[in-house]
């Protein structure tokens, strides 16, 4: 099973989403078998962060120095079950997810549910530099929001 710790270091989050730490494990309850990791105790940190704070991330470790909407820190460059029981953490930029700033909560939430699961496959050493392995990618990530979906609503 993934635990997830929750630490947020922006105040407008809270906003749009209430309690964050029971959204996030939440959210990893409804996903597929295949990344539950039933049987093990698997953990990672969602960073709740804003443009400013992403940006010196971004410039200090990928050398872009412009905000983004998400970054992903793996523990390990491909993940190994047998040898770690850490995935990484994930950091995500309001600003990004409130887009345009009218956004309901409802949408603001699919947002960051969508690029949550976006950072937590790049966790597991996915990637999307080539185009084969974007498009590889982006199927994965369809495939889990849509499951995602199917349980919620």
């Amino acid at each position: 099973m993934i635990k997830i710790d929750v630490v947020s270091e922006c105040s407008l989050w809270s906003k749009k989403i209430k309690k964050n730490n029971t959204f996030f494990n939440s959210i990893i309850k409804f996903f597929p078998k295949k990344y539950k990791f039933i049987g093990k105790k698997i953990n990672l940190t969602i960073l709740l962060s804003n443009n400013k704070n992403i940006k010196k991330l971004n410039k200090d470790f990928r050398n872009k120095n412009k905000p983004t909407d998400v970054l992903s820190f793996p523990f390990e460059k491909k993940f190994n079950l047998k040898k770690s029981n850490y995935l990484g953490d994930i950091v995500i930029s309001y600003e990004f997810m409130n887009k345009p700033k009218n956004i309901s909560i409802f949408e603001f939430k699919q947002k960051v549910v969508k690029i949550f699961i976006h950072g937590f496959l790049h966790l597991l050493g996915h990637d999307h530099i080539k185009l084969k392995d974007f498009k590889k990618m982006s199927k994965e990530e369809d495939k889990i929001y849509k499951f995602i979906t199917t349980k919620v609503v």
